[in-house]
C-alpha cells in the first residue's frame, strides 16, 4: 500500500503532462503535494508537448539518469508548407511555400533518410548551454549561437496519416532527440518547410502513457491518501 513515508523512501510517479505545464512545473507540483524535498523528472517535455513524464521521489532521484537514456516514443503532427524560428508554434509561421505538389510517395520516400543513426541540430530556442548561457535566452536577444550536431537514432519515423498540410506522424528515438528539429528538417528536405504542431510522447522504455495520471488525479489521489490517514489517527485517539 502507497504511504506518504513511500515517496521519501522512494518512489516512480508516472504522469500524463498537460499542455503548457512545464516539465519543472509539474515536478514542483509534485514536491508541494508530498512534501518531499528530492522530486525530480526524468527527461524534459516542451510547454506545447503532451504526455509521458517519469518523476522520481526520495532515494529513486539517483536513478534520473537511466532512466532518461531509454529510449522514448512519441506522436504528434507535422505541418509543412511554412517554418517557424522555434520550430514549433512557441513562435509564428513565416517563409510560406505551397504543398499541393507533394505525394504521399514523395513524402513517405523522405521519411527514410532520417531512420537510423544520423547527426541532428538542435534547435536555437533549446535549453541546451553555450558559454554558461541556455540557447534559447541567446535566440531571444536575436543572437544566433554556432551548435555543433548530435548522434542521434531514430528507429522508427512514420507517416501515419496525410492530411496536407499536415502530417500525423509516430516516433521511436533514443534520448537526446529533438522531434522539433525533425519536424524542420523533415520539411526542408520535402523542400517546403515544416514545424512541429503537436506533440506527445506516449513512451519511455517500458513505461507507457496509458499508467500515467494527470496531476489533478494525482493531487486528488494525495487528498484521499491524507484523508485516510487522519482518519486513522483520530480513530486511535
Amino acid at each position: 500500500m502507497q504511504t506518504l513515508q513511500s515517496f521519501l523512501d522512494g518512489q516512480l510517479v508516472l504522469i500524463d503532462k498537460s499542455m503548457e505545464w512545464t516539465s519543472f512545473d509539474a515536478s514542483n507540483k509534485i514536491r508541494s503535494l508530498i512534501k518531499v524535498k528530492k522530486v525530480g523528472h526524468a527527461g524534459t517535455l516542451d510547454p506545447l508537448a503532451t504526455g509521458l513524464l517519469i518523476i522520481c521521489t526520495g532515494k529513486f532521484t539517483k536513478k534520473i539518469n537511466e532512466y532518461m537514456g531509454m529510449e522514448k516514443e512519441y506522436i504528434g503532427t507535422i505541418t509543412l508548407g511554412a517554418t517557424t524560428p522555434t520550430f514549433d508554434l512557441e513562435s509564428y509561421p513565416e517563409n510560406f511555400k505551397s504543398t499541393e505538389h507533394l505525394s504521399e510517395l514523395i513524402i513517405q520516400a523522405a521519411t527514410k533518410k532520417f531512420e537510423g543513426d544520423i547527426l541532428q541540430y538542435p534547435p536555437q530556442h533549446s535549453a541546451i548551454k553555450k558559454n554558461g548561457e541556455r540557447l534559447y535566452v541567446s535566440a531571444r536577444k536575436g543572437i544566433a549561437v554556432e551548435v555543433q550536431a548530435r548522434p542521434v537514432t531514430i528507429r522508427s519515423f512514420s507517416i501515419v496519416k496525410i492530411e496536407l498540410p499536415i502530417l500525423h506522424f509516430k516516433v521511436i528515438c533514443s534520448t537526446g532527440t529533438y522531434i522539433r528539429s525533425l519536424a524542420n528538417d523533415f520539411g526542408a528536405e520535402l523542400g517546403v518547410g515544416g514545424y512541429m504542431s503537436s506533440l506527445r510522447r506516449t513512451r519511455i522504455g517500458d513505461f507507457h502513457v496509458d499508467d500515467a495520471k494527470t496531476i489533478m488525479q494525482f493531487e486528488q489521489e494525495i487528498k484521499l491518501l491524507r484523508a485516510s490517514l487522519e482518519g486513522e489517527a483520530n480513530t486511535q485517539l
